[in-house]
């Protein structure tokens, strides 16, 4: 699971992506078309068209998931949030990097919102302020960093994206209006070999090693 993780999107596709793993080795189960012979290679590489069919074939709805997905966290977090808390974690010096920033920080997630609070508090022990958390529902982000860009505070300021996604960074990158952000894929997230190379030949786009990332918010 953990090698298929960078084609996530939104956290409820986690859920198909169990079902499809285990219908690709148990063929008692399969239901799916696609799963049958299906490699963990062909997923990292086909997951947008493969998406699309098991949702058809299983008979399953987005929303439904997503609120499925989230009622099971939150009923997590309310009956015992310290686990809850205790099950996720932040990379090596990123908390310490986002609480001694000396800039302004946006969290732009598609995370809900209420579960990324939570984890800024619960484990970087940081408050950002709610209207500067963008999750889940707030649209894509491309739509997020027009918005921030749009504030008069950021009038003539340096922007700074740092992503995990090479697809949401090449969304950016299709967006004219959106030329003056500095871009960066983050090495350390969920992303791939290929990707990290296929970014590196991208000029628009800086990879980012962990090591840097707190020089970075400095």
């Amino acid at each position: 699971m953990h090698v298929v993780r960078p084609v996530v999107e939104t956290g409820y596709e986690n859920l198909l992506l169990v079902r499809l793993l285990l219908e690709s080795r148990i063929s008692s189960i399969r239901t799916s078309s696609v799963a049958e012979g299906l490699t963990v290679e062909g997923i990292l590489e086909n997951w947008a068209k493969i998406k699309p069919i098991i949702m058809a074939e299983w008979n399953e709805d987005r929303d439904f998931l997503i609120d499925l997905f989230g009622k099971v966290r939150d009923e997590w977090m309310d009956n015992d949030l310290a686990t809850w808390i205790g099950a996720n974690r932040f990379y090596p010096g990123v908390p310490d990097a986002l609480k001694f920033a000396s800039s302004k920080l946006y969290i732009v997630t598609t995370k809900q919102s209420r579960f990324a609070d939570a984890l800024l508090k619960g484990i970087a022990g940081i408050t950002i302020p709610a209207e500067r958390i963008f999750g889940l529902g707030t649209g894509p982000k491309v739509k997020v960093l027009k918005q921030l860009q749009e504030m008069p505070e950021h009038q003539g300021l340096k922007l700074h994206f740092v992503e995990d996604r090479l697809a949401t960074l090449k969304n950016v990158i299709k967006e004219s209006e959106l030329d003056g952000w500095n871009l960066y894929l983050g090495d350390w997230g969920y992303n791939t070999q290929k990707e990290r190379e296929e970014a590196a030949g991208i000029s628009r786009i800086r990879v980012l090693e962990l090591s840097d990332f707190s020089n970075k918010l400095k």
